[in-house]
């Protein structure tokens, strides 16, 4: 494969564009309050009793919890049988398809209905990304692991804030599309994700390097597992990428869960409306272009691990304001900074795991994998944590604070990381250890 070729990296970024159109318009801005809205408050489960805010937080829990079972799965049998680009288009359809089916979820007599296609949907995300992310070190040198992965991300970015301002000018406006209202123009802004995911993947799909398939035997089933198994055994040895991946755990798991749970913060909390919520995710974003691309400059002059800690500690200073927070204005400039420190700490995390693995284990998917399995386990373990401590105190600024401790503990994991200086890399090899 020819590494740092315009044309592929190209193709690799647009996957980003087309995904994130999930990322913001279903899982942030617009479905979580939708859901809030159209739901019960309090929803019960046999002898069970949720706030509805606990039962969308235990849905993304138990979405990743779900792919995180089976990505090392596929992604051990994509590098035996050579087809990682055909379960990233397996995902992609199972991803866009329940977008488009939240279009029937009208009410609380359509709970399970919408509930279960945002689960669906949340699986196709999350199952994508683990192949997405495993073509970064085929298609570009180690130099280049930092620019590059902030281009997917500001891609991601800028498209789905397109396709955000529209929905939102429906919502707002849905006399100007004929609709009848706001409500039927999130429906339609549901179809309008998964029609954009699709299409837009189809560029991703052309243009990144083609597979070479082997023939299918169900013995690659168990050798998947055994690779990851492998996988996890070389980690266990290897010190600092365990304490990178213990770190990586811990900011992911608050990450992640202010990403899918703030606007339900806003919302209940704050009082906020839909179309406050929309502009409150507009600034994240908008914000999270430049932060992507600050802090990839800042990991390239002063190492990835300072521009780390100092996102985190930016985290659990968002975490303390948020749970102190009682007023709309000082909510928006905590959106700011929550956009600042978003995008750089995902983007300069997925470019270090690739940096703090030895170079000749850094092809191999299954590491990749068990990366993703670590990422989606803390997506569980955030969104749990939240939801519990939400569901027995019915008081979301108490999950807040969690939130603050589990940023603290990755914090602590990082300072005794190690990371490869990217400016230091000459000829392959790591010329100095932060």
């Amino acid at each position: 494969m020819q590494l740092n070729d315009k044309k592929t990296i190209k193709a690799w970024a647009i996957f980003d564009w087309a995904n994130s159109a999930y990322a913001l318009v279903i899982s942030t801005a617009i479905f979580p309050g939708y859901f809030e809205e159209y739901s019960p408050d309090i929803i019960k489960i046999g002898g069970l009793t949720f706030t509805n805010s606990a039962l969308y937080s235990f849905a993304v829990s138990f979405s990743f919890l779900l792919i995180a079972i089976l990505s090392p799965l596929l992604s051990g049998i994509a590098d035996f049988s050579g087809r990682r680009m055909t379960f990233l288009k397996i995902f992609t359809m199972i991803g866009s398809i329940s977008c488009c089916l939240l279009y029937y979820f009208v009410d609380e007599s359509q709970l399970w209905l919408g509930t279960s296609a945002f689960i669906l949907a949340t699986i196709g995300f999350s199952g994508s990304i683990v192949f997405y992310d495993s073509y970064l070190p085929l298609i570009v040198s180690q130099d280049n692991y930092n620019r590059v992965s902030a281009k997917g991300y500001t891609y991601g970015y800028i498209g789905s804030v397109i396709l955000l301002i529209f929905i939102l000018f429906m919502v707002l406006y849905p006399g100007w599309f004929g609709l009848a209202d706001g409500q039927m123009g999130s429906r339609i802004g549901f179809i309008l994700v998964g029609i954009w995911w699709v299409v837009f993947s189809q560029y991703t799909f052309k243009h990144l390097p083609k597979e070479i398939k082997h023939k299918f035997n169900p013995s690659m089933i168990k050798a998947g597992y055994n690779e990851v198994g492998i996988a996890f055994r070389k980690i266990l040895a290897m010190s600092n990428v365990k304490t990178f991946l213990l770190s990586f755990w811990f900011v992911s798991a608050g990450v992640q869960t202010v990403i899918y749970l703030a606007t339900l913060f806003a919302k209940n909390e704050l009082g906020f409306a839909t179309s406050e919520l929309i502009i409150v995710v507009l600034i994240i974003q908008l914000v999270a272009i430049g932060g992507a691309h600050l802090f990839s400059y800042i990991g390239s002059r002063s190492g990835n691990k300072y521009s780390i800690q100092f996102m985190t500690l930016v985290w659990v200073a968002i975490c303390l304001g948020a749970a102190f927070t009682y007023e709309k204005l000082p909510f928006y400039v905590l959106a700011g900074a929550v956009g600042m420190v978003m995008g750089g700490i995902q983007s300069l995390s997925r470019a270090s795991f690739s940096m703090v693995l030895p170079i000749e284990e850094r092809k191999y998917t299954s590491y990749y994998s068990f990366y993703d399995v670590v990422y989606k386990t803390a997506v569980v373990g955030g969104t749990f944590i939240f939801g519990m401590v939400d569901n027995l105190t019915h008081n979301m600024r108490y999950s807040v604070v969690a939130l603050g401790v589990l940023f603290l503990i990755g914090f602590f994991f990082m300072s005794v990381t190690k990371i490869p200086n990217d400016k230091m890399v000459e000829g392959g090899i790591d010329a100095r250890m932060l």
